[in-house]
C-alpha cells in the first residue's frame, strides 16, 4: 500500500510561493520599490538644490539679479489702460527724475542731484538706467522663453521621429547656423524695422536653433530607455511619449543653456541698440543709451556711457554666475559627495 502511494505521488509537480503571506510580502516589496522609484527624482532634485546652495557665487548672482529686478519693477509706476482709463498697478517711483529731455541740466557731470550725470539733452542717466532695466531684462527673459518654446518642440520632434523629419528640421538649423548670430539678427531687424517686439522676434528667430540642436541630441539617447519602450508597448500616443516622458528627462541641459543665454540675449540687444537697430532713439534701453552717448565719449563726457555699460556688465556677470551654479548643480557626471546628481 505504501508503495502504491509513492507511485501515485510520483510525477506530480509541486509549485510553491502561492502562500497568501508570501504573496502579501511580495506585493509590499513591489509597493516599496515603486515608492523608492518615485522618491529618486525628488532625491536628485534635493541633491541638486543642496549643491546649488553651496555655491556662493551663484547666490551672489541671484542677489544682483534680485536687486535689478526690484529696481526695474519700482523704477516708474506701472499702469494698465482699461476702457480708456489708466489703472495704476504699481504706483511707486524710485527713479529720481523723469527720462524726458531737459535742456536746463544738459551735460551735467555726476553730482548730488544727478548721481550719474545727464546727457546732452538733459536726461538723467540714473533714471534712464533704472527705467531701462525694464526693457533690457524683459527682452532677455521673453526672447529666451519664446526661443525655448520654439526650439524644444522642433528638436524633440526631429530627434524622436528621425528620418526625413529630422533631415528637414536639421537642414534649416544648419542654414541658420551658417550666419553669425548678430549678423543674422541685424538682417532680420533691417527687414522688420525697429521696435520692442520686432527686436524680440528677431532674437527668437536666431535663438531657437541652439535649443533645437541641444534637445535633439539629448532625445536621441533618452528615447532608447526602457520607460519609453514601455510607454510604446502600452499604446501611448507619440505626443504623450515626447512631451510627458522624454522631454522632461532631457530638459536639464536646456535649462542650463537658457539660464546662460539670458545674459547673451541682453548683450545682443544692447549691441543692436548701440548700432541704432534696437528700440527707437531716446528709449531708455541700455544699448540705446550707449548709442546716444558715442559722441559724448569723444567730448570727454565719460559718464554718459560708463554707467549704462556697468549696468550691462553687472547683469551679464550675475546671469553667468547663476548659470554656472545651475550647471554645476544639475551636472549628471557629478560624483562629489553624492551620487546620482543628474536628472535622468
Amino acid at each position: 500500500m505504501a508503495t502504491r502511494d509513492k507511485t501515485s505521488e510520483r510525477g506530480r509537480i509541486q509549485v510553491t510561493g502561492f502562500d497568501a503571506s508570501i504573496v502579501t510580502e511580495r506585493d509590499e516589496l513591489v509597493d516599496w520599490q515603486a515608492a523608492e522609484g518615485s522618491k529618486s527624482g525628488t532625491s536628485r532634485r534635493a541633491k541638486a538644490w543642496y549643491r546649488f546652495k553651496q555655491n556662493r557665487s551663484a547666490f551672489l548672482g541671484i542677489g544682483i539679479l534680485a536687486f535689478m529686478v526690484f529696481v526695474a519693477i519700482f523704477a516708474r509706476p506701472i499702469e494698465v489702460a482699461v476702457a480708456g482709463q489708466s489703472i495704476p498697478i504699481q504706483p511707486i517711483q524710485l527713479a529720481p527724475h523723469s527720462t524726458d529731455t531737459s535742456l536746463i541740466a544738459s551735460n551735467t557731470p555726476p553730482n548730488a542731484e544727478h548721481p550719474f550725470g545727464t546727457t546732452q539733452l538733459g536726461r538723467d542717466i540714473l533714471s534712464q538706467v533704472m527705467v531701462g532695466a525694464r526693457f533690457s531684462l524683459s527682452i532677455g527673459v521673453i526672447a529666451v522663453g519664446l526661443a525655448v518654446l520654439v526650439g524644444v518642440p522642433m528638436g524633440a520632434i526631429a530627434g524622436y521621429y528621425g528620418g526625413w523629419v529630422d533631415e528637414a528640421i536639421m537642414r534649416v538649423v544648419d542654414v541658420l547656423y551658417a550666419f553669425p548670430f548678430l549678423v543674422l539678427a541685424i538682417v532680420i531687424i533691417a527687414i522688420l524695422g525697429q521696435g520692442f517686439w520686432k527686436m524680440i522676434l528677431a532674437l527668437v528667430i536666431v535663438g531657437w536653433i541652439g535649443y533645437a540642436r541641444l534637445i535633439r541630441g539629448e532625445i536621441l539617447s533618452v528615447k532608447e530607455n526602457e520607460y519609453v519602450m514601455a510607454a510604446k508597448a502600452l499604446g501611448a500616443r507619440d505626443s504623450s511619449i515626447i512631451f510627458k516622458h522624454i522631454v522632461p528627462n532631457a530638459m536639464a541641459p536646456v535649462i542650463v543653456q537658457a539660464t546662460l543665454n539670458v545674459g547673451t540675449i541682453v548683450l545682443a540687444a544692447a549691441a543692436l541698440g548701440f548700432l541704432g537697430l534696437g528700440l527707437q532713439p531716446g528709449s531708455p534701453e541700455w544699448g540705446t543709451i550707449l548709442s546716444g552717448g558715442r559722441d559724448a565719449v569723444i567730448a570727454g563726457r565719460w559718464w554718459v556711457t560708463v554707467f549704462p555699460g556697468l549696468a550691462i556688465v553687472f547683469f551679464v556677470l550675475a546671469v553667468n554666475l547663476v548659470g554656472d551654479g545651475v550647471r554645476d548643480a544639475m551636472d549628471p557626471q557629478d560624483t562629489g559627495g553624492d551620487t546620482g546628481g543628474g536628472f535622468r
